[in-house]
């Protein structure tokens, strides 16, 4: 049992950090119909931001931990929200009302510009980070076997829920909530009632590229390492847990971040030769819940508008 629930603290705090990049995902889509490919590659992006700016505030004297994890957030989500905004307007924007496959093209290609403009800014290697935030408490022990909950997760799982929180509330009780919700349902409908929808759409990759700064930030922490290649695999882990909760929903992106966290973890505790089939583990699940619910676990049929 202590072993079970030692794998559930890992796989939720997992899980929230793919919540995080997944909402990116399924805010975009909601409002344009757009796979962002590249916001995976916006998160590594941010795990770079985040790393210079601690190094730079360390060298600066900054010793404090909690200024500078706040000063390293805010920096990190204002230039990856710059980053956000900059790709939505020269690459997506131009291409809006073309065939459906040229914004998928733009951003594959967008992803792999980001990849190589890493790799060779910063290298190939690893980039570490000395452990930021540490301790933790020990939860139980079963026959030898120490549950630990540290403070790192701990952190992790607050934050993403605080904010799924506060985007929520954005989304539901705020002008700018209202405009995405009615670019959701007709753009051209929305721009005759006054919306303003180019601002709208520029301001929801800034959103989501705030969050996936946020989500690079804590995977930073939480794993003390970083590479040029981490924005590929989270962001298909991501994409991933978009479509298993139903994307175009908020709660259903973190539901399927949560599920795919959870399966992986549990899939490398306990089965043979885990952690080498983790990703077909979280894969499988995917397909065998798209079998049962197309639209996801939270997700709700597409109405053709006619």
């Amino acid at each position: 049992m202590a072993y079970f629930l030692q794998q559930l603290i890992n796989g939720l705090a997992l899980g929230s950090i793919y919540g995080l990049i997944a909402i990116g995902y399924t805010m975009v889509y909601g409002i344009i119909g757009m796979i962002n490919f590249a916001h995976g590659d916006i998160f590594m992006v941010s795990s770079f931001i985040a790393l210079i700016a601690f190094l730079a505030l360390m060298s600066a004297g900054v010793t404090f931990i909690p200024l500078a994890l706040v000063l390293v957030l805010i920096i990190a989500m204002v230039l990856t929200a710059v980053w956000g905004w900059t790709v939505e307007r020269v690459a997506y924007r131009p291409l809006r009302e073309s065939f459906r496959l040229a914004p998928l093209i733009t951003a594959i290609g967008m992803s792999i510009v980001l990849q190589n403009f890493i790799q060779v800014a910063q290298g190939a290697r690893v980039k570490p980070l000395p452990p930021v935030v540490t301790g933790g408490y020990q939860i139980t022990e079963q026959n030898g076997f120490v549950v630990n909950l540290s403070n790192i997760q701990i952190l992790v799982v607050v934050t993403t829920f605080v904010l799924m929180g506060v985007f929520w509330l954005i989304i539901t009780r705020t002008a700018l909530g209202r405009a995405q919700r009615a670019c959701e349902q007709d753009r051209l409908m929305a721009a005759l009632c006054g919306v303003n929808v180019d601002r709208t759409i520029s301001l929801t990759f800034v959103l989501g590229a705030a969050l996936a700064a946020v989500a690079g930030l804590l995977y930073l922490l939480y794993y003390g390492v970083i590479d040029f290649f981490i924005g590929f695999v989270a962001g298909i882990k991501a994409f991933t847990a978009a479509v298993l909760g139903g994307i175009g929903s908020l709660p259903g992106a973190m539901l399927g971040g949560l599920v795919i966290g959870l399966i992986e973890t549990f899939w490398s505790a306990y089965a043979p030769h885990g952690p080498e089939y983790k990703d077909v583990a979280a894969f499988s699940m995917l397909a065998l819940v798209l079998i049962f619910f197309p639209t996801g676990l939270l997700g709700r049929p597409e109405v053709e508008k006619v």
